[in-house]
Protein backbone atom coordinates (compact mmCIF):
# COMPACT_ATOMS: atom_id res chain seq x y z
CA UNK A 1 0.00 0.00 0.00
CA UNK A 2 1.11 3.81 -0.92
CA UNK A 3 2.23 6.00 1.78
CA UNK A 4 0.29 8.78 -0.40
CA UNK A 5 -1.81 9.58 -3.45
CA UNK A 6 -1.36 12.02 -5.95
CA UNK A 7 -4.79 12.46 -7.63
CA UNK A 8 -4.12 14.87 -10.59
CA UNK A 9 -0.94 15.81 -12.27
CA UNK A 10 -1.50 19.73 -11.92
CA UNK A 11 -1.76 19.21 -8.30
CA UNK A 12 0.63 20.88 -5.56
CA UNK A 13 -0.30 18.42 -2.97
CA UNK A 14 -0.69 15.26 -1.90
CA UNK A 15 -2.75 13.05 0.06
CA UNK A 16 -1.24 11.33 3.37
CA UNK A 17 -2.77 7.38 3.11
CA UNK A 18 -1.32 7.24 6.87
CA UNK A 19 0.19 9.63 9.44
CA UNK A 20 2.94 10.68 8.74
CA UNK A 21 5.79 12.20 11.81
CA UNK A 22 8.36 15.32 11.37
CA UNK A 23 11.44 14.15 10.06
CA UNK A 24 9.78 11.55 7.28
CA UNK A 25 10.38 11.42 3.85
CA UNK A 26 8.48 10.66 1.08
CA UNK A 27 9.49 10.54 -2.53
CA UNK A 28 7.20 12.39 -5.43
CA UNK A 29 7.30 12.06 -8.88
CA UNK A 30 11.78 11.90 -8.37
CA UNK A 31 11.64 14.54 -5.85
CA UNK A 32 12.16 13.46 -2.45
CA UNK A 33 9.81 15.71 0.31
CA UNK A 34 10.82 16.33 4.08
CA UNK A 35 7.97 16.23 6.11
CA UNK A 36 7.64 19.43 8.09
CA UNK A 37 4.85 18.83 10.74
CA UNK A 38 2.28 15.39 12.17
CA UNK A 39 0.20 15.38 9.52
CA UNK A 40 -3.13 12.95 10.41
CA UNK A 41 -3.98 10.43 7.56
CA UNK A 42 -6.35 11.68 5.02
CA UNK A 43 -4.72 15.28 5.32
CA UNK A 44 -2.50 17.58 2.34
CA UNK A 45 1.24 17.57 2.44
CA UNK A 46 2.96 20.53 -0.08
CA UNK A 47 4.56 19.35 -2.85
CA UNK A 48 6.50 22.61 -2.90
CA UNK A 49 7.07 26.36 -1.19
CA UNK A 50 4.11 27.86 -1.73
CA UNK A 51 4.22 31.87 -1.26
CA UNK A 52 0.99 33.59 0.40
CA UNK A 53 -1.86 33.96 -2.06
CA UNK A 54 -0.59 30.94 -4.16
CA UNK A 55 -2.97 28.76 -5.18
CA UNK A 56 -3.86 25.24 -3.65
CA UNK A 57 -4.76 22.54 -6.65
CA UNK A 58 -6.29 18.84 -5.53
CA UNK A 59 -8.15 16.87 -8.27
CA UNK A 60 -6.59 19.43 -10.81
CA UNK A 61 -8.31 22.35 -9.79
CA UNK A 62 -8.01 25.19 -7.19
CA UNK A 63 -9.15 24.61 -4.02
CA UNK A 64 -8.22 27.82 -2.12
CA UNK A 65 -5.15 29.52 -1.73
CA UNK A 66 -2.08 30.10 1.05
CA UNK A 67 -3.04 32.47 3.89
CA UNK A 68 0.65 32.78 4.58
CA UNK A 69 4.02 31.15 2.99
CA UNK A 70 3.31 26.93 3.47
CA UNK A 71 7.15 25.34 3.31
CA UNK A 72 7.35 22.06 0.83
CA UNK A 73 6.26 19.26 3.21
CA UNK A 74 4.29 21.18 5.63
CA UNK A 75 0.64 20.06 6.68
CA UNK A 76 -2.27 22.41 4.55
CA UNK A 77 -5.28 23.33 5.93
CA UNK A 78 -7.30 25.83 8.13
CA UNK A 79 -4.13 27.25 9.81
CA UNK A 80 -2.85 28.04 6.68
CA UNK A 81 -5.31 27.71 3.69
CA UNK A 82 -8.23 29.71 2.83
CA UNK A 83 -11.35 29.51 0.36
CA UNK A 84 -11.06 31.67 -2.47
CA UNK A 85 -14.79 31.71 -2.70
CA UNK A 86 -16.61 34.98 -2.41
CA UNK A 87 -20.48 36.48 -3.87
CA UNK A 88 -22.96 35.27 -6.24
CA UNK A 89 -21.66 34.54 -9.67
CA UNK A 90 -22.78 35.12 -13.33
CA UNK A 91 -22.49 31.90 -15.82
CA UNK A 92 -22.04 31.57 -19.08
CA UNK A 93 -22.82 28.88 -21.47
CA UNK A 94 -19.83 27.25 -22.57
CA UNK A 95 -20.98 23.50 -22.96
CA UNK A 96 -18.04 20.76 -23.27
CA UNK A 97 -18.57 17.63 -25.42
CA UNK A 98 -19.43 15.19 -23.15
CA UNK A 99 -18.34 11.35 -24.03
CA UNK A 100 -21.04 8.92 -24.28
CA UNK A 101 -20.49 5.77 -22.37
CA UNK A 102 -20.92 3.17 -24.67
CA UNK A 103 -21.28 0.22 -22.43
CA UNK A 104 -22.64 -2.43 -24.36
CA UNK A 105 -26.33 -3.25 -22.82
CA UNK A 106 -25.71 -6.04 -20.45
CA UNK A 107 -29.48 -6.98 -20.40
CA UNK A 108 -29.15 -6.83 -16.31
CA UNK A 109 -32.63 -6.97 -14.22
CA UNK A 110 -33.74 -6.96 -10.96
CA UNK A 111 -36.90 -8.55 -9.48
CA UNK A 112 -39.06 -5.50 -9.04
CA UNK A 113 -42.60 -4.70 -8.19
CA UNK A 114 -44.83 -3.46 -11.05
CA UNK A 115 -47.58 -1.18 -10.09
CA UNK A 116 -50.80 -0.27 -11.81
CA UNK A 117 -49.72 3.00 -13.12
CA UNK A 118 -46.56 1.50 -14.67
CA UNK A 119 -44.14 2.65 -11.78
CA UNK A 120 -41.67 -0.30 -10.53
CA UNK A 121 -40.98 -0.81 -6.31
CA UNK A 122 -38.03 -2.43 -5.41
CA UNK A 123 -39.67 -3.37 -1.82
CA UNK A 124 -43.07 -3.68 -1.14
CA UNK A 125 -43.41 -1.92 2.04
CA UNK A 126 -46.57 -1.10 4.26
CA UNK A 127 -46.86 2.58 4.97
CA UNK A 128 -48.72 5.20 7.90
CA UNK A 129 -48.29 8.46 6.61
CA UNK A 130 -49.56 11.05 8.93
CA UNK A 131 -50.45 14.46 7.24
CA UNK A 132 -49.49 16.56 10.80
CA UNK A 133 -47.39 15.66 13.16
CA UNK A 134 -49.82 14.87 15.96
CA UNK A 135 -51.01 11.67 15.09
CA UNK A 136 -47.39 10.45 15.22
CA UNK A 137 -48.30 8.43 18.03
CA UNK A 138 -51.51 7.40 16.70
CA UNK A 139 -49.36 5.93 14.02
CA UNK A 140 -47.22 4.08 16.37
CA UNK A 141 -50.32 2.71 18.17
CA UNK A 142 -51.72 1.33 15.28
CA UNK A 143 -49.33 0.11 13.62
CA UNK A 144 -48.75 -2.07 16.57
CA UNK A 145 -51.38 -3.44 17.28
CA UNK A 146 -51.99 -4.03 14.13
CA UNK A 147 -48.74 -6.28 13.75
CA UNK A 148 -49.39 -8.51 16.72
CA UNK A 149 -52.31 -10.12 14.81
CA UNK A 150 -50.54 -10.99 11.02
CA UNK A 151 -47.31 -12.67 9.62
CA UNK A 152 -44.78 -9.49 8.95
CA UNK A 153 -43.02 -11.92 6.43
CA UNK A 154 -45.41 -11.58 3.89
CA UNK A 155 -44.25 -8.40 3.19
CA UNK A 156 -41.01 -6.31 2.81
CA UNK A 157 -41.97 -3.99 5.80
CA UNK A 158 -43.89 -1.75 7.74
CA UNK A 159 -43.28 1.78 9.04
CA UNK A 160 -45.10 4.89 10.15
CA UNK A 161 -42.75 8.10 8.71
CA UNK A 162 -43.17 10.57 11.40
CA UNK A 163 -42.39 14.38 11.27
CA UNK A 164 -42.86 17.48 13.29
CA UNK A 165 -45.16 19.56 10.49
CA UNK A 166 -48.75 19.59 8.75
CA UNK A 167 -49.98 22.42 10.92
CA UNK A 168 -48.99 26.08 12.14
CA UNK A 169 -47.25 26.52 8.25
CA UNK A 170 -47.22 29.13 6.07
CA UNK A 171 -46.20 29.73 2.66
CA UNK A 172 -43.52 27.42 1.02
CA UNK A 173 -42.84 25.54 4.04
CA UNK A 174 -46.75 24.14 3.62
CA UNK A 175 -46.33 23.18 0.20
CA UNK A 176 -43.42 21.44 1.49
CA UNK A 177 -45.02 19.44 3.58
CA UNK A 178 -47.63 18.65 1.58
CA UNK A 179 -45.41 17.55 -1.72
CA UNK A 180 -43.15 15.52 0.35
CA UNK A 181 -45.56 13.91 1.89
CA UNK A 182 -47.43 13.73 -1.27
CA UNK A 183 -44.69 12.02 -3.10
CA UNK A 184 -44.63 9.31 0.12
CA UNK A 185 -47.58 8.10 -0.44
CA UNK A 186 -47.37 7.57 -3.93
CA UNK A 187 -43.85 6.17 -4.08
CA UNK A 188 -43.81 2.58 -5.65
CA UNK A 189 -41.72 1.17 -2.92
CA UNK A 190 -45.38 1.12 -0.95
CA UNK A 191 -47.54 -1.75 -1.73
CA UNK A 192 -50.13 0.36 0.40
CA UNK A 193 -50.50 3.21 2.39
CA UNK A 194 -52.55 4.59 5.21
CA UNK A 195 -52.89 8.46 5.19
CA UNK A 196 -53.82 9.49 8.68
CA UNK A 197 -55.13 13.11 9.69
CA UNK A 198 -56.23 14.40 13.00
CA UNK A 199 -58.95 16.93 11.76
CA UNK A 200 -58.25 20.26 12.59
CA UNK A 201 -54.81 20.70 10.86
CA UNK A 202 -54.46 23.11 7.90
CA UNK A 203 -52.87 20.15 5.75
CA UNK A 204 -56.39 19.65 5.34
CA UNK A 205 -57.30 15.56 4.54
CA UNK A 206 -59.91 16.83 1.54
CA UNK A 207 -57.07 19.57 -0.16
CA UNK A 208 -53.96 16.61 0.76
CA UNK A 209 -56.07 14.65 -1.24
CA UNK A 210 -56.58 16.54 -4.22
CA UNK A 211 -52.94 17.56 -4.32
CA UNK A 212 -52.54 13.75 -4.73
CA UNK A 213 -54.03 13.36 -8.47
CA UNK A 214 -54.10 10.24 -10.17
CA UNK A 215 -53.58 7.77 -7.40
CA UNK A 216 -53.87 3.82 -6.64
CA UNK A 217 -57.39 3.99 -4.56
CA UNK A 218 -56.46 0.19 -3.68
CA UNK A 219 -53.74 0.78 -2.43
CA UNK A 220 -53.97 4.57 -0.36
CA UNK A 221 -56.71 5.11 2.22
CA UNK A 222 -57.13 7.67 4.56
CA UNK A 223 -58.47 8.47 8.00
CA UNK A 224 -59.23 11.13 10.26
CA UNK A 225 -59.08 10.09 13.58
CA UNK A 226 -61.62 13.26 15.15
CA UNK A 227 -64.30 11.65 12.26
CA UNK A 228 -64.62 8.27 14.08
CA UNK A 229 -65.07 7.22 17.45
CA UNK A 230 -62.53 4.72 17.48
CA UNK A 231 -59.08 5.35 15.49
CA UNK A 232 -57.78 2.73 16.52
CA UNK A 233 -59.92 0.34 15.29
CA UNK A 234 -61.02 1.79 11.99
CA UNK A 235 -57.27 2.18 11.70
CA UNK A 236 -56.42 -1.41 12.31
CA UNK A 237 -59.55 -2.16 9.90
CA UNK A 238 -57.85 -0.58 7.03
CA UNK A 239 -54.19 -2.02 7.58
CA UNK A 240 -56.10 -4.77 6.92
CA UNK A 241 -57.56 -4.45 3.93
CA UNK A 242 -53.96 -2.88 2.63
CA UNK A 243 -52.18 -6.02 3.86
CA UNK A 244 -54.24 -8.41 2.26
CA UNK A 245 -54.17 -6.97 -1.02
CA UNK A 246 -50.45 -6.71 -0.86
CA UNK A 247 -50.00 -10.41 -0.17
CA UNK A 248 -50.86 -11.28 -3.61
CA UNK A 249 -47.82 -9.30 -5.10
CA UNK A 250 -45.21 -10.72 -6.57
CA UNK A 251 -41.75 -9.88 -7.93
CA UNK A 252 -40.91 -10.28 -11.43
CA UNK A 253 -37.64 -9.32 -13.55
CA UNK A 254 -37.23 -5.54 -14.27
CA UNK A 255 -34.50 -4.33 -16.99
CA UNK A 256 -32.08 -2.17 -14.59
CA UNK A 257 -32.91 0.40 -17.03
CA UNK A 258 -36.03 1.08 -14.33
CA UNK A 259 -33.73 1.86 -11.49
CA UNK A 260 -33.67 5.45 -9.81
CA UNK A 261 -31.06 5.60 -8.01
CA UNK A 262 -30.12 9.09 -5.01
CA UNK A 263 -26.30 10.30 -4.74
CA UNK A 264 -25.43 11.41 -1.44
CA UNK A 265 -22.51 11.76 1.12
CA UNK A 266 -22.59 13.01 4.59
CA UNK A 267 -18.90 12.56 7.00
CA UNK A 268 -16.82 13.30 4.48
CA UNK A 269 -13.43 12.55 4.49
CA UNK A 270 -9.89 13.12 3.03
CA UNK A 271 -10.92 9.55 0.53
CA UNK A 272 -14.36 10.80 0.00
CA UNK A 273 -13.23 12.31 -3.31
CA UNK A 274 -10.71 9.23 -3.80
CA UNK A 275 -13.06 6.21 -3.14
CA UNK A 276 -16.27 6.41 -2.62
CA UNK A 277 -17.50 9.30 -4.46
CA UNK A 278 -15.58 7.96 -8.09
CA UNK A 279 -16.94 4.49 -6.93
CA UNK A 280 -20.42 5.90 -7.05
CA UNK A 281 -19.27 8.17 -10.44
CA UNK A 282 -18.43 4.80 -12.11
CA UNK A 283 -21.72 3.13 -11.10
CA UNK A 284 -23.99 6.24 -12.14
CA UNK A 285 -22.29 6.18 -15.48
CA UNK A 286 -22.73 2.82 -16.12
CA UNK A 287 -26.41 2.73 -14.85
CA UNK A 288 -27.17 5.71 -16.86
CA UNK A 289 -25.37 3.28 -20.10
CA UNK A 290 -28.11 1.00 -19.45
CA UNK A 291 -30.91 3.41 -19.46
CA UNK A 292 -31.27 4.48 -15.63
CA UNK A 293 -31.54 7.27 -14.07
CA UNK A 294 -29.45 8.78 -11.29
CA UNK A 295 -29.43 12.23 -8.87
CA UNK A 296 -27.61 14.31 -7.66
CA UNK A 297 -28.39 16.52 -4.52
CA UNK A 298 -26.82 18.92 -1.69
CA UNK A 299 -26.59 22.07 -3.59
CA UNK A 300 -24.49 24.20 -1.12
CA UNK A 301 -22.10 20.92 -1.55
CA UNK A 302 -21.63 22.21 -5.89
CA UNK A 303 -20.39 25.96 -4.97
CA UNK A 304 -17.18 25.91 -6.23
CA UNK A 305 -17.41 22.99 -8.50
CA UNK A 306 -20.92 24.28 -10.28
CA UNK A 307 -18.85 25.18 -13.58
CA UNK A 308 -17.69 21.79 -13.87
CA UNK A 309 -22.11 20.87 -13.79
CA UNK A 310 -23.20 23.36 -15.92
CA UNK A 311 -20.81 22.61 -19.01
CA UNK A 312 -22.12 19.43 -18.99
CA UNK A 313 -25.76 20.65 -19.54
CA UNK A 314 -27.64 18.86 -21.80
CA UNK A 315 -28.82 22.59 -23.36
CA UNK A 316 -29.19 25.55 -22.42
CA UNK A 317 -32.34 25.06 -21.23
CA UNK A 318 -30.55 23.20 -18.27
CA UNK A 319 -27.73 24.95 -18.22
CA UNK A 320 -29.95 28.15 -16.16
CA UNK A 321 -31.80 25.88 -14.84
CA UNK A 322 -28.86 24.88 -12.85
CA UNK A 323 -27.66 28.54 -12.29
CA UNK A 324 -30.78 29.12 -11.17
CA UNK A 325 -30.51 26.10 -8.62
CA UNK A 326 -27.10 27.52 -7.71
CA UNK A 327 -27.43 31.15 -6.88
CA UNK A 328 -31.31 30.74 -5.80
CA UNK A 329 -29.73 28.74 -2.79
CA UNK A 330 -26.87 31.42 -2.25
CA UNK A 331 -29.22 34.22 -2.00
CA UNK A 332 -31.02 32.01 0.64
CA UNK A 333 -27.90 32.11 2.65
CA UNK A 334 -27.76 35.73 1.84
CA UNK A 335 -31.52 36.46 2.79
CA UNK A 336 -30.61 34.67 6.27
CA UNK A 337 -27.63 36.70 6.69
CA UNK A 338 -25.16 33.42 6.75
CA UNK A 339 -21.88 33.38 5.14
CA UNK A 340 -22.14 31.60 1.76
CA UNK A 341 -19.59 29.35 1.92
CA UNK A 342 -19.78 28.46 6.30
CA UNK A 343 -18.92 24.84 5.36
CA UNK A 344 -17.10 22.08 6.00
CA UNK A 345 -18.18 21.27 9.12
CA UNK A 346 -16.26 20.19 12.16
CA UNK A 347 -15.85 16.52 11.21
CA UNK A 348 -14.96 17.09 7.81
CA UNK A 349 -12.09 19.41 8.70
CA UNK A 350 -11.08 16.19 11.13
CA UNK A 351 -11.02 14.12 8.30
CA UNK A 352 -8.95 16.29 5.96
CA UNK A 353 -11.14 18.48 4.17
CA UNK A 354 -10.43 22.14 4.44
CA UNK A 355 -12.69 24.23 1.82
CA UNK A 356 -15.41 23.95 0.35
CA UNK A 357 -14.39 24.11 -3.29
CA UNK A 358 -12.35 20.71 -2.29
CA UNK A 359 -15.48 19.41 -0.22
CA UNK A 360 -17.55 20.56 -3.18
CA UNK A 361 -15.49 18.77 -6.30
CA UNK A 362 -15.23 15.81 -3.79
CA UNK A 363 -19.02 15.69 -3.44
CA UNK A 364 -19.61 16.31 -7.95
CA UNK A 365 -17.58 13.23 -8.57
CA UNK A 366 -20.90 11.02 -7.43
CA UNK A 367 -22.43 12.39 -10.61
CA UNK A 368 -19.72 10.82 -13.16
CA UNK A 369 -19.21 12.12 -16.40
CA UNK A 370 -22.56 12.02 -17.82
CA UNK A 371 -24.37 14.96 -19.19
CA UNK A 372 -27.29 16.53 -16.93
CA UNK A 373 -30.69 16.10 -18.33
CA UNK A 374 -33.12 18.12 -16.38
CA UNK A 375 -32.97 20.36 -13.14
CA UNK A 376 -35.48 19.38 -10.30
CA UNK A 377 -37.33 21.90 -7.47
CA UNK A 378 -37.13 20.54 -4.16
CA UNK A 379 -40.58 18.27 -4.30
CA UNK A 380 -40.85 17.86 -8.29
CA UNK A 381 -40.72 13.97 -9.29
CA UNK A 382 -38.43 12.51 -11.98
CA UNK A 383 -39.57 12.83 -15.23
CA UNK A 384 -36.04 12.25 -17.41
CA UNK A 385 -33.68 9.24 -17.31
CA UNK A 386 -30.19 9.46 -17.64
CA UNK A 387 -28.42 12.80 -14.93
CA UNK A 388 -30.53 14.63 -12.72
CA UNK A 389 -29.84 17.50 -10.49
CA UNK A 390 -32.34 18.03 -7.29
CA UNK A 391 -32.78 21.41 -5.06
CA UNK A 392 -32.31 20.13 -1.36
CA UNK A 393 -29.88 21.50 1.36
CA UNK A 394 -26.91 19.33 2.50
CA UNK A 395 -28.48 17.91 5.45
CA UNK A 396 -28.36 14.06 5.12
CA UNK A 397 -32.02 13.58 5.88
CA UNK A 398 -33.43 16.05 4.69
CA UNK A 399 -31.60 15.58 1.31
CA UNK A 400 -31.83 11.56 1.29
CA UNK A 401 -35.70 11.79 2.29
CA UNK A 402 -35.85 14.80 -1.01
CA UNK A 403 -33.98 12.07 -3.35
CA UNK A 404 -36.37 9.26 -1.98
CA UNK A 405 -39.33 11.34 -2.61
CA UNK A 406 -38.17 12.40 -6.36
CA UNK A 407 -38.60 8.44 -7.17
CA UNK A 408 -35.28 7.36 -5.98
CA UNK A 409 -35.62 3.54 -5.25
CA UNK A 410 -32.56 3.45 -2.55
CA UNK A 411 -29.85 6.19 -2.08
CA UNK A 412 -26.21 5.48 -2.19
CA UNK A 413 -24.31 7.22 0.36
CA UNK A 414 -21.00 7.53 0.84
CA UNK A 415 -19.19 8.44 4.55
CA UNK A 416 -15.69 9.12 5.87
CA UNK A 417 -16.62 9.24 9.47
CA UNK A 418 -20.08 6.73 9.56
CA UNK A 419 -23.79 7.15 10.36
CA UNK A 420 -26.68 5.03 10.95
CA UNK A 421 -29.36 6.80 10.35
CA UNK A 422 -31.47 5.44 7.02
CA UNK A 423 -34.31 7.47 4.71
CA UNK A 424 -37.67 5.92 3.98
CA UNK A 425 -35.89 4.43 1.03
CA UNK A 426 -33.29 1.60 1.17
CA UNK A 427 -30.44 4.31 2.26
CA UNK A 428 -26.89 2.26 1.44
CA UNK A 429 -23.65 3.66 3.64
CA UNK A 430 -20.32 3.03 1.00
CA UNK A 431 -17.39 3.59 3.44
CA UNK A 432 -14.64 5.76 2.26
CA UNK A 433 -11.59 3.79 4.04
CA UNK A 434 -11.63 0.27 5.46
CA UNK A 435 -10.85 1.00 8.72
CA UNK A 436 -14.62 2.41 9.43
CA UNK A 437 -15.88 -0.52 7.18
CA UNK A 438 -14.72 -2.68 9.87
CA UNK A 439 -15.28 -0.86 12.81
CA UNK A 440 -19.06 0.17 12.28
CA UNK A 441 -20.37 -3.14 10.09
CA UNK A 442 -23.83 -2.21 12.03
CA UNK A 443 -23.90 0.71 9.97
CA UNK A 444 -21.78 0.48 6.82
CA UNK A 445 -22.73 -1.78 3.97
CA UNK A 446 -19.73 -1.09 1.64
CA UNK A 447 -16.43 -0.70 1.38
CA UNK A 448 -14.88 1.25 -1.33
CA UNK A 449 -11.60 1.91 1.13
CA UNK A 450 -10.24 -1.10 -1.10
CA UNK A 451 -9.41 1.06 -3.66
CA UNK A 452 -6.55 2.51 -1.37
CA UNK A 453 -5.02 -1.03 -1.45
CA UNK A 454 -5.53 -3.35 -4.07
CA UNK A 455 -8.38 -3.31 -5.68
CA UNK A 456 -8.89 -1.84 -9.04
CA UNK A 457 -11.74 0.49 -10.27
CA UNK A 458 -13.19 -1.88 -12.45
CA UNK A 459 -12.96 -4.79 -9.88
CA UNK A 460 -14.51 -2.85 -7.30
CA UNK A 461 -17.63 -1.55 -9.67
CA UNK A 462 -18.15 -5.00 -10.81
CA UNK A 463 -18.99 -5.58 -7.18
CA UNK A 464 -20.67 -2.93 -6.50
CA UNK A 465 -23.25 -3.25 -9.31
CA UNK A 466 -24.02 -6.98 -8.45
CA UNK A 467 -24.85 -5.74 -4.65
CA UNK A 468 -26.90 -3.11 -5.83
CA UNK A 469 -29.08 -5.60 -7.80
CA UNK A 470 -29.05 -7.33 -4.72
CA UNK A 471 -30.49 -4.78 -2.73
CA UNK A 472 -33.15 -3.83 -5.36
CA UNK A 473 -34.20 -7.98 -5.25
CA UNK A 474 -35.03 -7.57 -1.77
CA UNK A 475 -31.90 -8.10 0.38
CA UNK A 476 -31.88 -5.56 3.20
CA UNK A 477 -29.34 -3.10 4.26
CA UNK A 478 -28.34 -1.80 7.92
CA UNK A 479 -30.57 0.96 8.18
CA UNK A 480 -33.42 -1.46 7.34
CA UNK A 481 -32.13 -3.96 9.50
CA UNK A 482 -31.73 -2.04 12.37
CA UNK A 483 -35.37 -0.09 11.99
CA UNK A 484 -33.49 3.27 11.70
CA UNK A 485 -35.96 4.99 8.90
CA UNK A 486 -36.93 8.47 9.17
CA UNK A 487 -37.79 11.53 7.00
CA UNK A 488 -37.28 14.97 7.32
CA UNK A 489 -39.04 18.07 5.53
CA UNK A 490 -37.16 20.86 4.29
CA UNK A 491 -38.46 24.42 6.42
CA UNK A 492 -37.52 27.78 5.50
CA UNK A 493 -39.99 30.27 6.86
CA UNK A 494 -42.58 30.90 9.93
CA UNK A 495 -44.28 28.69 12.18
CA UNK A 496 -47.30 30.17 13.69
Amino acid sequence: MKDFIKINDKDNIVIALRDFKMGEHINVDGREVSIKDIIPKGHKIALESLEQGSRIIKYGATIGYAKELIDMGSHVHSHNMKTSLEGVLEYSYDKRVVDKDNTKDRGLTFKGYKRKNGDIGIRNELWIVPTVGCVNGIGEMILKEFKATINSEDIDGMEVFKHNYGCSQLGDDHQNTVKILGDIVKHPNAGGVLVLGLGCENNTMDQFIKSLGDYDKDRVKFLVAQDVDDELEEGIKILSQLFNNMKKDIREEISISELKIGLKCGGSDGFSGITANPLLGAFSDFLISQGGTTVLTEVPEMFGAETFLMERAKNEEVFNDTVALINDFKNYFIRHEQPVYENPSPGNKEGGITTLEEKSLGCIQKGGSAEIVDVLKYGEVLERKGLNLLESPGNDLVASTVLGASGCHMVLFTTGRGTPFGSFVPTMKIATNSELYNKKRRWIDFDAGVLLKNKSMDELLEEFIEYVIDVSNGKLVNNEKNDFREIAIFKTGVTL
